[in-house]
C-alpha cells in the first residue's frame, strides 16, 4: 500500500525546508537564507504516534510570475498538492499575513484537503503573540512553530496525524528491498530530464540553466514488480567552479546520495563526449565501490553513420578504462529513445551486486585458473592458493588465502578477476578482491 502523503507548502523563505528536516530527523533538504533554494519536490518518510507517512517539501510558491523557472517550481508544488492527503501551510510571523499568503490560501481551499497552518519563526513570546493575526486566513487553528528550535512541531504533527485518512493494513511496508538508483553527472547533461522520461511525468524541474537541481531527490516507483528508489542529484562541477554556499552543499549531497545507492547511473552528454570531469565523477563512483551504468544522453543530437556507435564505445572505454565492467547505454531523454533500457539495466546490475558464489564453485575456478596460467614467483618463491571464499555482497567481496600476499602481482589479480567475470558476470559491479597471507608472512 502507498503511505499517506503530507505536502509542506508556502511562500519563499518561510522555513519549509527547515521544518521538513526537523520532522524527518535529518538534513535532507538544503537550508539557506535565500529565496528559491528548494526547487524540486523532495520526499522523506517519518513516523508520528505510530503512523507512518511520507512528507514532501516543495519550492516557494510565487503565483503569477512569468519567470520560467518559478513557473516550473510552481508546477512542481501543484503536483505535490494534488498528490497530498493533507497540507501543512507554512507562514512567517516576522512578515505577518501577506497578500501572497492570502492568494495561496485561495488556491489551497479549492483542493478541499485538510490544511494545517504552521506559523514559523515564533521563537520568542512576542512573536508567539503575533500568531493570532493568521487566524484571519480562515483556516482554523494556527500553530506557533519554530522549525529551527523544534518548538511547536509536535503540535503540528498531532494535527497532521489527526487529519490523515484512516490507516490501512500494509501502508508501512518497508522499502529495504527497494533498488536504490542514483543519477549523477556534470551539470547540464540531462539528469532531471532522464528522471522525468523514466517516470513519464514532469517530476523534476528541467531548465536550460545549469545547476537547476540542488537537492538529491528520492522518487519511489514500481518497475515490473521491483521497488525502485530513483535519486536525482545536483550536477557536479569542477572543484574550482563550485560556488560556496548552496551549490557546495548540493555537491556534498550528491556524494552522500551516491553512498546510499546500489547502482549509479553516470550520465554523459553525447555531444561533449567523455570529459575530464566525467572521468573524475567516475572516479568517485569507483572509490565508493558502487555499481555503475554509463548512460550516454542526447544521442538524438548526433549526426550518425554506421560506425558512430562502435567508435563512441571505443571512446568511452578508453576514457573510462578503470570501469571496463560498466554497461553502456545510448539514450535520449528528450525523445525517450531506449529510456526503458535504463531501469532494466540498473536492476539487472543490482542483482549482480548481490550475487553470491558458492565456496566450492569459487575454489574450482581458482584451481582451474592456476592450472591454465601459473601464478607468479619472486626470488624463487611461487605464489600458492590454499582457499577462496566470498564473505560478503554489496559490493561482492572475495578473499583468497595464499602463502604470501606479497607475491600477488596486479596482472595476476586482473587475470583472476577476468576469469571470475567470464564465469559469473558481475556486470557493472566492482569486485573487492583481498589476499590473505599466512600469519607469519604478515610480520
Amino acid at each position: 500500500m502507498v503511505k499517506p502523503l503530507v505536502a509542506i507548502v508556502g511562500r519563499q523563505n518561510v522555513g519549509k525546508s527547515t521544518l521538513f528536516n526537523r520532522i524527518i530527523g535529518r538534513r535532507l533538504a538544503i537550508v539557506e537564507d535565500l529565496p528559491g533554494t528548494t526547487r524540486d519536490r523532495l520526499y522523506g518518510d517519518t513516523t508520528w504516534q505510530g503512523r507512518v507517512f511520507a512528507l514532501v517539501d516543495t519550492g516557494g510558491l510565487v503565483l503569477g510570475s512569468q519567470d520560467s523557472l518559478l513557473v516550473s517550481v510552481l508546477a512542481q508544488a501543484r503536483e505535490a498538492i494534488a498528490e497530498a492527503d493533507a497540507i501543512v501551510f507554512v507562514v512567517d510571523v516576522l512578515d505577518g499575513v501577506t497578500t501572497e499568503d492570502e492568494e495561496i490560501v485561495d488556491t489551497l481551499r479549492r483542493t478541499r484537503k485538510p490544511i494545517i497552518v504552521a506559523a514559523n519563526k515564533a521563537e520568542t513570546e512576542g512573536r508567539r503573540l503575533e500568531v493570532a493575526d493568521f487566524y484571519s486566513l480562515g483556516l482554523g487553528e494556527v500553530h506557533a512553530t519554530s522549525a529551527l528550535h523544534g518548538t511547536g512541531v509536535a503540535e503540528v504533527l498531532d494535527a497532521v496525524v489527526a487529519a490523515l485518512p484512516p490507516a490501512v493494513q500494509g501502508e508501512a511496508e518497508p522499502e529495504s528491498e527497494a533498488a536504490r538508483v542514483a543519477i549523477v553527472g556534470r551539470t547540464g547533461v540531462g539528469k532531471s530530464s532522464l528522471l522525468n522520461a523514466v517516470l513519464r511525468e514532469e517530476r523534476a524541474v528541467v531548465s536550460p540553466i545549469p545547476g537547476t537541481t540542488r537537492d538529491a531527490t528520492d522518487t519511489a516507483l514500481q518497475w515490473h514488480g521491483q521497488k525502485v528508489i530513483l535519486i536525482d542529484t545536483a550536477g557536479i562541477r569542477k572543484r574550482g567552479s563550485v560556488i560556496p554556499g548552496v551549490e557546495k552543499y548540493s555537491v556534498l549531497r550528491t556524494l552522500k546520495a551516491m553512498d546510499r545507492a546500489d547502482v549509479v547511473l553516470l550520465l554523459i552528454d553525447a555531444v561533449d563526449g567523455v570529459t575530464a570531469q566525467d572521468a573524475h565523477i567516475a572516479g568517485y563512483i569507483l572509490e565508493a565501490n558502487k555499481s555503475v551504468v554509463v548512460v550516454v544522453n542526447k544521442w538524438d543530437l548526433l549526426l550518425k553513420d554506421n560506425s558512430t556507435l562502435d567508435a563512441y564505445k571505443v571512446h568511452i572505454r578508453e576514457q573510462l578504462k578503470f570501469i571496463p565492467y560498466a554497461p553502456v547505454l545510448f539514450v535520449s531523454a528528450r525523445t525517450r529513445q531506449r529510456v526503458d533500457q535504463v531501469l532494466e539495466t540498473a536492476i539487472r546490475v543490482r542483482e549482480q551486486r548481490y550475487q553470491r558464489v558458492s565456496t566450492g564453485e569459487l575454489n574450482d575456478l581458482v584451481q582451474d585458473s592456476v592450472a591454465r596460467h601459473s601464478p607468479p614467483s619472486k626470488a624463487g618463491k611461487r605464489l600458492k592458493f590454499y582457499y577462496a571464499t566470498q564473505p560478503a555482497v554489496d559490493p561482492p567481496t572475495l578473499v583468497f588465502f595464499v602463502n604470501d600476499k606479497r607475491l600477488v602481482h596486479f596482472s595476476y589479480e586482473r587475470y583472476l578477476e577476468n576469469r571470475i567475470r567470464e564465469r559469473w558476470g558481475f556486470e557493472g559491479t566492482p569486485l573487492v578482491m583481498r589476499f590473505q597471507g599466512r600469519q607469519r608472512e604478515k610480520r
